[in-house]
């Protein structure tokens, strides 16, 4: 599948994305982790095994191209979860406003502070994310009363060796009031370069968002 060049207009600018549709839903949408763009290898790794599952997905950079020529000399904008939750949240309401997307769930995969995103845009659109992944990523950066908030299944892949990070997670997982869990990916570290550590990212990712929490379905919202 050839991904469509797509720009979703924000703030006088636009965002940069590469959306593929699948024949039926879900949709994933990315958001990436801090100093990255939706050229992550890492990302694209993942994104590349959803589709051979027949997931759609949207790779998109959340900030403009001002914006990300800025936020390299200065890292400005990297750690502002408002921006980039606002970011996601236009994203999501972008596809459904598309004709041939609005019927398709829709699922979000964060990564780093970009997992902060994903659970706060679940907050705020309940009605159309119905799964969340993160990969070594930062939920208590979205808050605890976003946390709250998530309507979503949640599912928190952190690397066995990134022990900050894990107990952030763990934490986080706690305020949830959602079917959720937290995998570990034993010797794994922050950006999963070990070996077979990414695939089974990918793996774990198909597999939440395909049955995402505990009944095996996406649920009708």
């Amino acid at each position: 599948m050839t991904p469509e060049d797509i720009r979703i207009p924000v703030d006088g600018s636009a965002l940069s994305g590469d959306l593929v549709l699948p024949s039926a839903g879900p949709v994933v949408v990315f958001a990436h982790g801090s100093g990255s763009s939706r050229h992550s290898p890492r990302n694209r790794a993942v994104a590349a095994e959803l589709r051979r599952a027949g997931l759609g997905t949207l790779l998109l950079d959340l900030l403009t191209a001002d914006e990300e020529r800025t936020d390299l000399l200065t890292a400005r904008f990297r750690f502002d979860i408002g921006l980039l939750s606002d970011r996601l949240v236009r994203a999501v309401d972008w596809l459904a406003a598309r004709e041939d997307a609005a019927p398709m769930p829709v699922g979000v995969f964060g990564a780093s502070t970009g997992a902060a995103a994903a659970l706060r845009t679940a907050a705020e659109r309940p009605g159309r994310v119905q799964a969340v992944v993160s990969r070594g990523g930062r939920p208590d950066l979205a808050g605890d009363s976003a946390l709250r908030r998530v309507q979503a299944p949640v599912l928190l892949i952190v690397g066995g060796d990134d022990q900050e990070v894990l107990r952030l997670n763990r934490e986080a997982a706690e305020l949830l009031h959602v079917p959720n869990r937290v995998e570990v990916i034993p010797g794994a570290t922050h950006l999963f370069e070990e070996p077979g550590a990414l695939e089974e990212v990918a793996r774990l990712a198909r597999e939440w968002f395909l049955h995402p929490g505990s009944d095996g379905r996406w649920e009708e919202r």
